[in-house]
This record gives C-alpha cells, structure tokens and sequence, in this order.
C-alpha cells in the first residue's frame, strides 16, 4: 500500500530526529565501515543545507566517499539506522532535489574515474561524480564526447545528470541523459548491487529463476508496467522535453523493458548510482552559428517550426532582455552586441560538418530558406569560432544575468523551464508572458531551448513573506494549467524535486501519479531514499529558503552597494549555479581546485556565511533543531563562528568571483568583513601582525635595508623566526631593495614637461623590486608624460584589508586620499603599477568609505586610477600611435623583432580592470603576447606566506602557472604585474618574471635589453 504524503513525512521526520538521538552510534558505524570523510559538523550541514533552488535543508551529515564501494557502505550503514539517503553531484538542481533532511553523499570530491571506454562501440564506463566537461576531456582523444551538455558543463556530474535526466542545448541533436545511458549499477536502500538496462523475456526469466530481491524487484515492475501500460501511453506527453515525472514509459515492451533508463531522473528517490555505462557520440568536426532576429521572442518561437526540419545541432532562443542584462553584468561585451541582427528576439541555430565548407554550406542555407519563408528574419552567420563561443555563452549565462537585475527586484526559480511542443512554442510564450503580466511579475527574460519546445526564465517571486507565498502559489497553479493546456510538461530540464512534484497530478492524472508511488514503493519500500521528493512531496512553498530570513541588519565596514546596502543580502547573493567548481579556465576558485571541498568553493563560503546571518544571536535564540519560518539554523554563534572562519581561512581572497561568479559574489570583501567582526576586540593571528602591518615594517626597514635583510634572514633561527612571525618556513621571505624607488625619484632632476600623472609607489614596488617603477618613469616620459610622486610615504590599505584590520584599512586610506586630493582635483590621473594596490582604489575603497567626510575624493580616486597599460592605450588612443613613444615620433619596436612572451594577469587585475589594454599595448610595441588562462598563481599576497597555507597555495601554482611557465619556448619572456606572481613563479621555476614596465622600457630607443 502506498504511503500518505502526510505518512511519509512523519516517517521522515521520525527517523532524523531518532539518527539524532542515537547519533553517537550512527556516526561510529560510518567512521569505522566508511573509507571516506564523515561530517556532522554545523560547517558542513550548513554548506550542504542548500542546491541552486528556492529551499533551504540542512542535511543530518555528510559523507564524502573515497570510492564507489565506500558510498555503498555509507548506504548500507544509513539502512541498518534507518536514516534517509541524499545522492549529491554537482549540488547544481533547480527544484530542490538535492537538499534534504538526510545523510548527503557527495560522489564529486574522490569517485571521478572514467573506468573504461570502448571507442569501437562508442561506450564508456564511469564513477557518479565524474565532472562533464572533464570527462570529455579525457574523451577527446578518442575524438568522443557524452552527448547531453546543459549549461553547467564545467561542473555538472555524470551522476547528477543521470539523477536529473539532464538535456542542455546539446539535447536538441543527441537528446536527454536518458537516451545516452545504456547500462547503470545501482544498489537499493535494502542492500541490493545490480547491474540494470535493456531486459529482453529470456533475461526477465533468468532473473525470475533466480530467485531473491532482485526477482522481486523486476516481477513487480513487469506488473506495474502490464497493469499502467495504457495509461503510460496515453498519459505522458509525446515531446521532446517532458522531464517530470518517473520514465515508466521506458518499461514499455517497444523501449526493451530498460530499467536502466526507468530509474534516469529519479533524483536519488529510488537508488544509489555507483556506475553508469553511457553512450558517446562524435565531436562534430567544425560548426558554424546562424543567428536569426525577430520582432520579439514570441514571433521567435514561432518560427521554430519552419526551422526543424534542417536538423541543428542546435537551436536556442534568447530575448532582447537577457542580452541587455548580460550586457549590464559584462557578459556580452560590445563585439558580441554587434553581431546580432535587428531584432528584440533571437533563435541562434548551429550546424555542424565534417569540413568547414560543409558546416557553413548548411548553415548559409539555411539562412537563405528562412529568409524566404514568413516572418523573414534578419540574419548573421558566425564562421568565426571565437565569436560562436561569446555568443553561446551569453545564452548560457541566462541563469547568472537574469537573477538580479538592475533597478528590479531579484528573480527566482520555481517555473524556469516548462516545456510544451515545439509547434505551439510561439502562442504559448505569448500566453506565459500575458500570465506573469497579469500577476504583475514582469517584465522578465524568456529563453530557452527553443528547438524542443523548452522555455527558461526567473520571475520575481516574493518568497519573503507570506503574502509573497501565497501568491506565488497562485501563479504556479496557474502556470502549470497552462502549460499542460499546451499538452507540455512541467518540468522540461531541471526535474521536479519539490518546485513541482506537488503539480505532478494536474499534468499525469491522480492514476498516473499512484504508479508512480508504485513504482517508487517497489525500490524503497521505506521511503527513504529522498523522500518528499517527486512522491510523496514536500508542498512548494514548505522549506523555502527566504521566507523569514530577516536577520537584524549587523553594522559594517563595506557598503556594499550592489546588494542594496546589505550584509545579509550580499551572504545570500549566491544561486548555486557552481561555476567556482570549475576544474579550468578564469580564476574562481583556486582554493576549490586543490581541494576538491565544497566548502572550499565560493559557492560552499556563501552558504555557510548565508547560515551564520540565519542563525545570528539575535533577541531571540534561533532554535537547531526547528525548520520553519527562515528554516533550521545550523550556525548559531555568529561573528564568532570557528565553523565560518574555517571555511573562510584557505580562501586566497584573489577576487576572481568578483568578475567569474555568474551573480559577482565578491568573496574576498566578505572575508575581509568577517575577519573585522570575528578578531574585534580579540588577539590575531601573528601573520595579521606581520604581513598585515608590512607596510609600517617596510617604512622602517627602509632606514637600514641591509641589517633589515639581515633580520629576516638569520642564518640558524630562521625556521624560528617565521614561526613567530606566523610565516610557513618553505617560504623565502622577499629581500628589501638597497635603495626605494621614492628614494631615487627625489635625486632625479625635476622634469617640467609634459601632461601630469602621478606613479603610486606602492609598498611591494617601492621596497622590494624599485626598479619596475623606474621603468615606469622611463616610459611615461618617453609617451610625454610628468611623472609626479607622492612627497610623503602614503599606502592604499591593502594588507590591512586582506587581513580585516578594516578600521586602520580607513584610517589609512583617508590620510592617502586627503595627500592626493589636491592633485585629484586637478584631475591629474594616478598611475598604478602593483594591480593588487590599483584594484584597491578602484573598488575596495569607495565600498570601504562610502559615507566617509572625503568621500568625493575617494570617488576620484577611483575614478582617475589607472593601470600603466590603461593609460599608454588612451594615450595610444589619442595620439594614433603604435607604441609608448609614440607621440615623440619614435616608433619603438618596429626596427626589432617582434618579442614573443606569455602573461600571468594577476586575480585583482583579472576582476576589476581587465587586462585588454596591456594586450593591445604589448602588441602595439611589438610583443606577441599570449595571455594565460590557467587561474591565481596560489601566492595571493600574504596568503601564500602564512603558516598551514603552503600546501594549497603550491597546489594551485602546480595546476596552473607553474606547468605554463615551465612549458613555454626557449626565448619567450614571462610578464607578470603582480608581486604575488612574480614571487610565486621564482619559487617554483627557473624563470624571471618581468613588469609590463620593464618589457616597455627595454624597447624603448637607447635602452633596449
């Protein structure tokens, strides 16, 4: 008999309130059976208590299996304490389905492998928590890929694609994760391992004979499927995206009886994956982008139709909101806004070939066929593969630059991706966008994969309230009668977890949804497994993640504009996209990538800061043990949280999230803002003391660089002394220069010429590699610039803000504004040359003093920063020339050959001023400069330095710039801005890096070296 959703829950409820009880017990059996990591610490259950959805879960525990057998174990283990059991992949789910009140095995930190391929048959075999796009990776040299690829590629697993029945743009030619998994190793909650897939009537009747659980397990499904088979038929909705639901229709006697693919998108109510077997398909050899515009989205969907019959690999649909918005969040840069045709709707449709001619042949064609038809589009082909990247990735960013908009209130899941048949896809944008009017939702983006029917937006639900609640019932309601008027499903990508099962009913019928009950009593009797997921559901508007998170607003340092002034909005900014557990490509996160934690991750560090504004002290106690309005709190002890500060401590506070998270969760601020409120009134790490007041140490070891050498270096006692001054002793610590640059600028002869600048002497350039910004002089002047420097010693804050010292950071920073005003005023630029320090002014300290007496002078500051770059382009700009003497009439560069050179931009750099003007600068003075895309460099100014920080730190430079410095060719010089960087690549390679000054300088006439 089918258990009561009401049963259900209790039963639930029953068994993590009794796993609490005898928790000692429970945690022992897991510690000593799993070869794994076991977690039941508030840090973790907080990092693990949310996905990408609406809903909010802290989980019982964690358990991070080291292989496939030890997850088995954690499973069997769960089972002999009746405790339920959560399958985590990438944690990326849209409904809800991967948070739950259960024992979460996350399979992506260790059972990664691709166990086996078989080219000749196109099939591998891998581990559930092997990442997709480095799977395809190691494919590629077979020339195969996995066919699916949703949007979240660089950090989806097999395993949650298999949970979620993952499809992404890809599915358009090689369909759902459905279609592509042919064999799956599963073990029940009861203890039985088996290998599932097609069953052919001889197969079915070994097994019977066979006797046992598994015989068991397959009669009851002959028999659900005899007894459901006309309903299974004329119940589900024949189109290319119905993901809600059970795939019962994958038992049909026409489907082979594929239990395999029965159990695909059953988000871990059913079974454990342990392995998959999965078809491959091959990596089309050249692809060429049609890029269609219409009036709007809706004339868009309606001309799908007429665009099917040629078979892309693609077809998507994007609206002129999600461009402008990625255009405002700097996703969509000006080359990528040319390219788009007229229009206020787009379908972008790619084809492939097996030669370019064939690629583009097909996509011209199409082109031409389209523009014949009605509803003539204006039309751009993209044969340039760069530019089919930047505009793919627009598309896909749809998430990310769609959540929080501009001037609007933030958006939300909760009907992001209903999917109705492709021929009807125009009336029902058309009806979908009247509806969310008539709620007075809109305006929002409408987008999806537009080829089979599927719809993406975010809406802005209120979900903060109760009114806001009850509303948003209401439209989801209405939501789901109109798309199953279309003869659509509810869910056509992203599953039904808890935003839909409650709707299961309206779209299947009551007789469908007890086979699916059915189907889920024959594999977990117990409902254990997930439960209040898909049957037996949690309501929609239970466990929602913002209802009543209203914690009191605490008082900070930074002002965080871009979070409406707010602390607890800013912890709570994170969508659970999962972009900072990439394995490759921009700089989020470095810490993650030599990890492997979740907490390690930006996305992990947001949750659990998220958790520590829910659970802050406040006039009433937060209660652990009660979900409810503003959901359970795990993290109860605020600012003081040592959970917080671990989770916290690895990261490099290299600002990469600021510029790579989809939604600019600015991590290395929020770190900055707790260190501040967590050592208030307490005593510091030494290394805050050291490295945190290195500017103070660096003005007095000036005096008497030598002896301070000296100091720092003691022959026997160094290991000593570092561990004093909080240091790791496999770190060299950097020597100051005999002379400071500040030194030898005012010994130079005053140059009276010339349009003012002022060169920043910042401390790492000025104390320990002065000679760059003597380079910097040098090519200012040679481009017809006066150099100025401050006359007295001033300082932009950094260390004391790395280190959250933000009080003396202000204080600091005041005395430098209030030095510089008079220049600034005069509008006279300021130049910098260490990024770190440029990046300082140009974003930490307008957010550090915002409503500061010298505010305006800080916002020039801001706004008159430069980079050395920045300002030779301008210059370059408008003088028309082709290097940094150019307005001299001497064209440096061009009378020798061309230099050849990698770069490592430093993170700061990378985040907040780009590094486009040292590339155009490089090659305007003759440099072919290849710019690395291999992430921080893993020093991070005084991280790299402190003590337990050395490992992680030589981790990172060992994924990423130590293996691209090593590798480049005889002769190419390596430029890196950064102090950090510089530092880090002489500790680990034998290269001496350069200053984009010194590389000018040395081409400069005369000076050349």
């Amino acid at each position: 008999m089918a258990v009561s959703a009401e049963g259900a829950r209790h039963g639930e409820r029953t068994a993590a309130e009794a796993a609490a009880r005898g928790g000692d017990a429970f945690r022992r059996a897991l510690a000593d059976r799993v070869d794994g990591e076991i977690r039941f610490d508030p840090g973790s259950r907080a990092v693990y208590a949310h996905d990408s959805s609406n809903y909010q879960q802290p989980p019982i525990g964690v358990v991070v299996p080291r292989t496939v057998e030890a997850g088995g174990e954690a499973v069997r283990v769960c089972a002999e304490h009746g405790v339920p059991v959560l399958s985590r992949g990438g944690g990326t789910s849209l409904a809800g389905q991967c948070v739950n009140d259960a024992v979460v095995i996350d399979w992506s930190k260790y059972c990664r492998a691709l166990i086996s391929v078989d080219a000749g048959a196109r099939r591998a075999v891998v581990e559930p928590g092997a990442c997709l796009d480095d799977l395809n990776d190691e494919l590629a040299g077979h020339g195969l890929m996995v066919g699916p690829k949703p949007s979240t590629h660089d950090t989806c697993t097999i395993g949650g694609m298999i949970g979620n029945n993952a499809c992404g743009a890809s599915a358009q030619a090689y369909g759902k994760m459905v279609d592509s998994v042919v064999r799956l190793e599963v073990l029940t909650y009861d203890g039985l391992r088996m290998w599932v897939g097609e069953t052919s009537d001889e197969e079915y009747e070994r097994i019977l004979a066979e006797g046992g659980r598994r015989a068991e397990i397959y009669r009851a499904l002959r028999g659900l499927r005899d007894d459901g088979m006309e309903l299974i038929r004329t119940r589900y909705p024949d189109i290319p995206r119905r993901v809600s639901g059970y795939n019962l229709d994958s038992l049909l006697p026409e489907k082979n009886f594929d239990v395999a693919r029965a159990l695909v998108g059953s988000e871990s109510t059913l079974v454990t994956v342990l392995r998959a077997e999965v078809r491959l398909f091959p990596v089309p050899e050249h692809q060429s982008l049609a890029v269609l515009g219409y009036d709007d989205i809706t004339a868009a969907g309606g001309a799908v139709p007429r665009a099917l019959p040629w078979e892309p690999l693609a077809l998507e649909g994007m609206d002129e909101r999600l461009l402008r918005l990625a255009e405002q969040h700097h996703l969509a840069g000006p080359r990528v806004i040319e390219n788009m045709p007229d229009g206020a709707g787009w379908l972008m449709v790619l084809f492939g070939g097996d030669t370019k001619d064939e690629a583009d042949g097909r996509a011209r064609a199409f082109i031409e066929h389209m523009k014949a038809g009605p509803r003539r589009p204006r039309c751009t082909f993209v044969d340039d593969p760069d530019e089919e990247e930047r505009l793919w990735k627009v598309r896909e960013a749809g998430l990310g630059a769609t959540a929080y908009p501009p001037g609007r209130p933030d958006t939300r899941e909760g009907w992001e991706d209903s999917a109705v048949p492709p021929d009807g896809l125009g009336d029902y944008l058309r009806d979908l966008r009247a509806l969310i009017q008539e709620f007075g939702y809109g305006p929002v983006s409408l987008y999806g994969h537009f080829g089979q029917g599927c719809v993406h937006t975010r809406i802005p639900f209120d979900l903060e309230d109760e009114k806001g609640t009850g509303k948003y019932r209401r439209f989801i309601e209405r939501a789901a009668r109109l798309v199953v008027s279309y003869g659509g499903s509810l869910s056509g990508e992203h599953g039904d977890g808890q935003s839909r099962a409650e709707l299961l009913p309206l779209m299947f019928g009551d007789d469908v949804v007890r086979l699916f009950e059915r189907f889920k009593a024959i594999f977990d009797p117990g409902n254990r497994m997930n439960p209040g997921k898909i049957v037996h559901p949690y309501r929609l508007d239970d466990n929602l993640d913002h209802l009543a998170y209203a914690p009191s607003e605490p008082g900070t340092h930074f002002s965080y504009p871009d979070d409406d002034h707010s602390f607890t909005h800013a912890a709570s900014r994170c969508v659970g996209i999962g972009k900072c557990r990439a394995s490759s490509g921009g700089v989020m996160c470095p810490s993650y990538r030599a990890t492997g934690e979740e907490e390690h991750s930006t996305r992990g560090r947001a949750r659990i800061l998220m958790e520590m504004m829910r659970g802050m002290p406040g006039d009433t106690e937060p209660n652990p043990s009660v979900p409810g309005p503003g959901g359970a709190a795990v993290i109860t002890d605020g600012w003081r949280s040592r959970d917080v500060l671990d989770a916290l401590d690895l990261c490099l506070a290299c600002k990469g999230c600021r510029s790579d998270c989809p939604v600019n969760v600015d991590m290395a601020t929020y770190k900055a803002e707790f260190l501040a409120h967590h050592y208030a009134g307490r005593l510091r790490p030494a290394s805050h003391y050291t490295m945190g007041w290195l500017p103070l140490w660096a003005r007095i070891a000036a005096f008497a660089p030598r002896a301070a050498n000296t100091a720092l270096h003691p022959p026997v006692l160094d290991g000593i002394a570092k561990r004093l001054a909080g240091i790791d002793p496999r770190r060299d610590m950097p020597r100051f220069a005999p002379e400071r640059f500040t030194d030898w600028f005012k010994r130079r002869p005053v140059r009276r010429e010339g349009k003012r600048v002022v060169l920043w002497p910042d401390t790492f350039t000025d104390n320990f590699h002065p000679h760059i910004a003597e380079d910097a002089v040098r090519v200012l002047e040679a481009s017809g610039h006066r150099v100025e420097v401050p006359p007295v010693a001033l300082c932009c804050g950094l260390t004391w803000i790395s280190t959250g010292q933000l009080g003396v950071a202000a204080r600091v920073l005041r005395r430098t504004v209030r030095a510089l005003a008079p220049r600034l005023r005069d509008g006279v630029p300021v130049v910098g040359l260490e990024p770190s320090c440029t990046a300082v002014f140009r974003a930490d300290a307008p957010e550090l003093m915002e409503g500061d007496a010298d505010e305006d002078d800080v916002k020039r500051l801001r706004d008159q920063t430069r980079t050395l770059a920045e300002l030779l382009d301008e210059h370059q700009d408008d003088a028309g020339g082709v290097s940094p003497a150019a307005s001299h009439g001497v064209v440096a560069g061009l009378d020798t050959p061309r230099v050849r050179a990698i770069a490592q931009p430093h993170c700061h750099q990378h985040a907040i001023m780009g590094f486009g003007a040292d590339e155009r600068v490089l090659s305007r003075a003759g440099v072919d400069v290849e710019t690395l895309d291999v992430g921080c460099c893993g020093l991070a100014g005084n991280f790299g330095f402190e003590r337990g920080h050395y490992e992680v730190s030589t981790a990172v430079a060992e994924q990423g710039v130590w293996p691209a410095v090593e590798d480049a060719g005889p002769g190419t010089a390596v430029l890196a801005d950064g102090f950090s960087c510089r530092t880090q690549i002489e500790a680990g390679t034998a290269a001496r890096p350069r200053h984009l000054a010194e590389v000018l300088a040395g081409l400069l006439p005369g000076e050349r070296r």
